[in-house]
This record gives C-alpha cells, structure tokens and sequence, in this order.
C-alpha cells in the first residue's frame, strides 16, 4: 500500500485548531519564530474545541456519585455520558465495559491484574514498555520483531499452538508502532488469537487519534488508549472491553466508589462487596474533567471525519518521506518496507550526527520540536538500529563512547492539528543542518545536548564559535564547524 494519498491538494482539509497554535519561541540565533510541535506521538496538543468544552464545564464541576446536589448530579451525569461517548466513539459490544484510567500504562496495568491464573502472555519486543512490561505476575513469550506483516501473523499462530500448557492466553499488541508509525494487521492477529483459544488486547495509543478504531469490526478484546495523545489533556486513560475478567478480578484500586457495601463481622474484620461494573476498578474521586475532555476529542474526531483526517495526515506523510528521501545522509526507520501503511510518526538517524544533537539543533535554531532517544521501546530501536537488541545505553544519551554506535534516534511526529508550514519547515531544517551543520556549538547538560549560550558569533553567515580556551563540545558530531570560509577553525 502507497503511502501517498490519492486526494487531490484540493480535498485534503485545513488543520483542526489546536492549542498553542499561536505560541512564539526564541531562537538561539536570535529572534522568534511560531513553535512546530511535531512530537505529537509522546502528547498532542488539545483540540481548542475541546478546551472550550472544558471550560464550559468547569464552573459546574462537583462531586460525582457521591452527592444530591444539583452540581453532583450534572457532573455524575457527564462523567457517564462521556463512558458512553467512548464506547460508541471505540464500537464496543453492548456489554463491554468501558473503565476510566490514567493512561494506556494504567490501563494495560489495570489488566495485567486480571488475568486469570495460569494465564501465559505474548508480546513482540516491538511493543512500547507499556505494553511490554506491565505482565510481572505472569508467564510472558517475547517473540522476535517480524520484519513483514505477515510473518508477525505466522510468529503469533506458531508460538500460540506450541504454548504448553495449553491453558488461557493473552496477547498484547500495538495498533501502529510508535517508532516507526507503520500499522499492524490487528484484525489478522486477532483471527489467530482467537482460532488458538487466546484473546487480545489493542494497544490504540498511537493508532485512535489517526484511524477509527472498532472493537467490533477488528474483534479484539480490549483496547487500550491515552487521552492525552487523542488531543485531550488533564492525565486520563481508558481500557475497554470484555467484562468477565474485569469482573472476576479484585479491584485495581481499593477505596471508596469501587466498593458497593462494607460491614464489620463478629471477628472485628470487614467484608466487602464489589461492584462488577466499571466502577469496581475506578476507585476514589474520578478525574471527571479528564474524562470529559476525553470524550469531547472523540466527539471532535468524529464530526470532522477519519476519512478527511487520513486524507491530510497521507499528505503530510508524503511530504515529511519525500523531503527526506532527498538527503542520502538520513536512513528512516522501519519494519515492513517503504510501502508500509503508516500514522503520522517517523523515525531516522542522520549519518555523522548524534540524535540528540540534531534534536537540539533543530529546537535551538528552528524552533522545532521532536523527540530523540529509545522512545520507551528500547528493543525495538535497538534492532532498527542493527545493534544487539541486550545492548545496554542511556535512552537519548548524547554522546556515544568511541568506536560505538550511538543508540538513539529522532522521531518526528504530527496529526490533525498539524500545518504544511511546520513540516515544510522540518524538511528544510534537516537539509540544512545535513548540508552545512549547525549554526551554534552546543555542550551536554545533564545527560542531554543543549546549546552552549556563552557562545558568541564568529563565522559569517550559518556559525558560531565557542569562547576562547573551550574546547568545542559536538555532542557526539565529529566536527563542531564546517563553514566554507573557515572549515575547521571554529
């Protein structure tokens, strides 16, 4: 599949407002310049829509389930109106249930202490470390990163059928890579989860704000999701799905709201009754506004339509890949091939750069912002990388011992609310940068490469030099100035 778009430049619609659209940052070379935020796969910006929906709430906040006032009412009322909006927004089954979390983490977590006994889970070391290790308490198979979508069904189905014993599984997997971008074939993992008696759980954090996401239609057990990467802010998560397990589980959280009665006995101990909805896991006061603001994102992405939505995230894609196609010098990330399907996030390392150098470098100087490091997948960039995926190093260590690769990257990443103007202005920063090198020296800092601000100009045109009797700090690039006039004398 292509991942060029077949709309034409005239239908792919405008970006949808976000917050901090309008934010101006400075410049290391002087001045400002409005702030590209491409780093939506760690947090996207909030829907000004859903801002506003927020705000709007806001001066009716009360306490949910817990009190007769008219305040408590309305906000008990949107509390589960906004379950029910997910559920819809997700295509959940009729029974399915729909619990309100911090984040995919505690969602994955919240499941992790549900499995039944003997339950052995399988997860490929692709996975983001929440859904790679919250599985402490169980038997857990990490199977090897398959390099096409179908060998990842193929590795999934053999590893299912010689599981011994053959008792109650799970499988967790990601809806799209947060390394590489690239989509996973969930429907088909799901078909051979399910044809060797295991069930499934979606890892939807970077998949639900790009694609829609059907529980239904992919028939996976549960999915997972964060708020604050679907354009909704204030730290809350969702899990939803099948019931029984929730059901049979002891509570997540043990307190107030998860508890349907507590009475003492004649010993001096408590018994407690649970209840087996949703809330047995959502102990103490809800994060009501956080699950407002998540439903009113899901609202947001529906009304403007997946459709549109796809149509302009492919035509940013095409650009951000076709940019980069065109400096030799950048290798771009990836498992199943160019022709992958993908979501919005690009990984890539530059030949003769360190990737938090360049990450800092195009902040400082560009008023850009990416992310470089592991990005909480360590074995997955590891073997991108071509290192040994047991490689121990620093997630986004500056700078790499001689002779020894340097393990991190830089991710790019955008979605609905992102403009040409920011992309286009990435592309031409990385050739820049590629071409003539940074503008600035800059020094490590607490692990991380930032610029030297003692510096003081000196070459003409694109340079800086450092000040006299330091030595210039590349932050893992092997020269600090290529300047045509006077190469190698910053």
């Amino acid at each position: 599949m292509s991942v060029s778009t077949a709309a034409s430049v005239q239908d792919i619609c405008a970006p949808l407002p976000v917050l901090g659209a309008d934010v101006t940052v400075p410049l290391v070379t002087g001045g400002e310049v409005a702030y590209a935020a491409l780093d939506y796969a760690a947090s996207a910006p909030a829907l000004q829509r859903v801002w506003d929906d927020v705000a709007a709430y806001a001066p009716y906040y009360g306490s949910v389930h817990r009190g007769a006032g008219y305040l408590s009412q309305l906000s008990t009322d949107l509390f589960e109106n906004a379950r029910r909006t997910v559920a819809e927004f997700l295509g959940c089954r009729e029974d399915d249930q729909v619990v309100f979390t911090r984040s995919t983490t505690d969602s994955l977590n919240l499941l992790a202490g549900a499995l039944p006994a003997g339950c052995e889970v399988f997860v490929f070391e692709t996975e983001h470390h929440a859904s790679l290790l919250p599985w402490r308490d169980a038997r857990v198979t990490y199977l090897d990163a398959p390099r096409t979508p179908g060998e990842a069904v193929r590795t999934l189905e053999h590893a299912l059928a010689d599981r011994d014993p053959y008792g109650p599984a799970l499988v967790c997997v990601t809806g799209a890579s947060n390394v590489t971008g690239e989509l996973w074939p969930v429907r088909e993992l799901a078909a051979a989860a399910h044809a060797h008696g295991a069930r499934i759980v979606l890892d939807a954090a970077q998949l639900a704000p790009h694609h829609p996401v059907s529980v239904r239609d992919l028939d996976v057990d549960w999915v997972a999701f964060s708020g604050h990467k679907l354009y909704a802010p204030f730290g809350t998560g969702v899990l939803a799905g099948r019931a029984d397990w929730l059901r049979a589980a002891e509570p997540y959280l043990a307190g107030g709201g998860a508890s349907r009665s507590v009475t003492r006995r004649e010993d001096g101990g408590v018994d407690v009754e649970w209840h087996d909805s949703a809330a047995r896991h959502e102990a103490g006061s809800p994060n009501v506004i956080g699950a407002y603001a998540v439903a009113s994102a899901c609202k947001a992405l529906t009304e403007a339509g997946f459709d549109s939505l796809v149509a302009r995230e492919r035509h940013l894609i095409e650009k951000v890949r076709t940019g980069l196609a065109e400096v030799p010098e950048v290798r771009v990330l990836s498992l199943f091939g160019d022709d992958a399907p993908r979501v919005g996030v690009i990984s890539f390392v530059v030949e003769g750069w360190n990737s938090s150098h360049f990450a800092a470098a195009l902040s400082a100087e560009y008023g850009i912002g990416v992310r470089d490091g592991l990005f909480c997948a360590h074995p997955l960039v590891r073997t991108l990388l071509g290192s040994d995926p047991q490689t121990q190093g620093e997630c986004g260590a500056p700078e790499a011992a001689p002779g020894e690769k340097s393990l991190n990257a830089i991710r790019v990443s955008f979605g609905a609310g992102t403009p040409d103007e920011h992309v286009e202005r990435f592309v031409t920063a990385v050739k820049e940068l590629v071409t003539d090198g940074a503008r600035w020296n800059y020094r490590t800092e607490n692990g991380r490469c930032v610029p030297d601000t003692s510096a003081r100009l000196s070459c003409p045109g694109r340079w800086r030099t450092r000040p006299p009797g330091r030595a210039a700090s590349t932050c893992g690039r092997r020269r600090a100035c290529r300047c045509p006039r006077r190469r190698g004398s910053c």
